[in-house]
């Protein structure tokens, strides 16, 4: 096998703002996360209507998510991260008002908008960290999610430590807002531009409009490997394109892996603190504590995965994820040891952690239209992700939160018999009707 391309300074430089961004998003949610029973409490509402409120949440991110891809196709990566930082910052100032003054509705509309950026600018960022990846020819997604996951080590912390003194949630969420404003404005500076766009229909006016737009811009910024990474060749674009991918039935198979594993992520970053406080009788500064210890997990996994994918592939790995993960939910839903269950999150953290970055990676591996199927699956596990557990504080009012949890144990332990589809097709196998893998694919850009 040849060595790595060497990486220039343009590389390295989108590489960090890459990494930059994404921890300051991890940061911005587990802030939000660490002070759901505060905000609970300051709203005055049951677990069923806090749900409600945090389906403001899932409609943005989902409107985010799904015009992310297209954008993508049409104006670049740079210019949709650009979007989704300003509407990050713009939802946690509107959260913190609502906050602040104890209105629900108020809350719904920052949730609304904080999900719309990240659900545009995650988006962009897989079909980004993918380019990187095969510029690189090493992996960069599973460390990339892990800057996020770190972000939501050091959110949490500091979630934990402001709930502890009673530290106000407006003023907390406002200063993170600053904090990932000045983010943002570098990492847009660094990004290059026109990653994942793809060559425009002549036939499709918006298309058009669009490639006259950026076409300088692009032209005048790009960094090896950007641009459009399908190796040539022609693909249904705009709508059309997004959903023709899912014909190849492995890529279906692919999204329901990462549909599974997003689901048990963004359970525990939605109703962790309030699981361990409702469902085991803890402080709110002791349920802080444990979706810390969630997150370090998560973190652990992410940053040192590599050389296990590396040695067992990416199927076995996922395959042993998913039981581990299911195991740890499974002593949280079931124990009735508050420390116990406070510990179990770890095994949680550790089986959830690679899931969704290694699935990323098998989507566009060694294939053309590769951005199109990255933004597809990506898509898949941020429905998952926002919209699931959201659904599960309705079901809580019913049956419980901790019984609630059984859903996550259902689909985690469907994920883990279908694990062979993140095997890496045959050299010349091809994916479907929408072609074969391309030349030079390899192992080592999965994993």
């Amino acid at each position: 096998m040849k060595n790595p391309p060497v990486m220039d300074a343009t590389t390295r430089r989108w590489r960090a703002a890459l990494f930059l961004f994404m921890l300051a998003t991890g940061v911005s949610m587990a802030s939000w996360v660490a002070r759901t029973p505060a905000v609970r409490d300051a709203l005055d509402v049951t677990t069923g209507s806090m749900g409600l409120v945090l389906f403001g949440l899932s409609v943005g991110s989902m409107a985010g998510v799904l015009a992310s891809g297209g954008l993508v196709r049409r104006r670049g990566g740079r210019q949709v991260i650009a979007a989704g930082a300003g509407l990050l910052v713009a939802g946690l100032l509107v959260i913190a008002g609502g906050a602040a003054l104890e209105v629900s509705a108020g809350v719904f509309c920052g949730l609304a908008l904080f999900g719309a950026g990240m659900g545009l600018a995650e988006v962009a960022f897989n079909i980004e960290g993918a380019a990187v990846e095969r510029t690189l020819g090493r992996p960069v997604l599973p460390v990339l999610h892990g800057c996020f996951s770190l972000g939501t080590v050091v959110g949490a912390l500091l979630g934990m430590g402001l709930t502890a003194v009673r530290f106000p949630v407006g003023w907390h969420l406002a200063a993170v807002a600053v904090a990932v404003a000045a983010a943002g404005v570098w990492t847009v500076r660094a990004v290059p531009a026109g990653t994942g766009q793809e060559e425009a229909d002549p036939e499709d006016p918006a298309d058009s409009d669009a490639a006259s737009d950026t076409a300088s811009d692009a032209a005048s910024d790009t960094a090896p490997g950007a641009g459009s990474e399908d190796g040539g060749g022609r693909h249904p674009t705009g709508l059309l394109g997004q959903l023709a991918v899912w014909r190849d039935r492995r890529l279906v198979l692919i999204g329901l892996i990462v549909l599974a594993m997003a689901f048990a992520e963004g359970s525990a970053n939605d109703w962790l603190p309030l699981l361990m406080v409702d469902g085991h009788g803890t402080s709110a500064t002791a349920g802080s504590l444990t979706f810390m210890l969630f997150a370090v997990a998560m973190t652990t996994g992410r940053f040192t995965g590599g050389p296990l994918l590396v040695r067992y592939g990416p199927a076995a790995v996922v395959r042993a994820s998913a039981l581990v993960a299911a195991a740890g939910v499974a002593l949280v839903v079931f124990s009735d040891n508050a420390l116990l269950a406070g510990a179990a999150v770890v095994l949680w953290g550790l089986g959830a952690s690679l899931g969704f970055p290694v699935t990323i990676s098998a989507a566009g591996e060694g294939v053309r239209n590769a951005s199109a199927r990255v933004a597809a699956v990506s898509t898949a596990g941020y429905a998952a992700f926002l919209v699931g557990p959201p659904s599960l504080g309705f079901l809580a009012d019913h049956v419980g939160l901790r019984n609630a949890m059984v859903v996550v144990l259902v689909l985690l332990g469907g994920a883990a018999l279908i694990t062979r589809a993140l095997r890496t097709p045959p050299s010349g196998a091809g994916e479907g009707p929408l072609g074969a893998p391309a030349p030079g694919a390899r192992q080592s850009d999965l994993v």
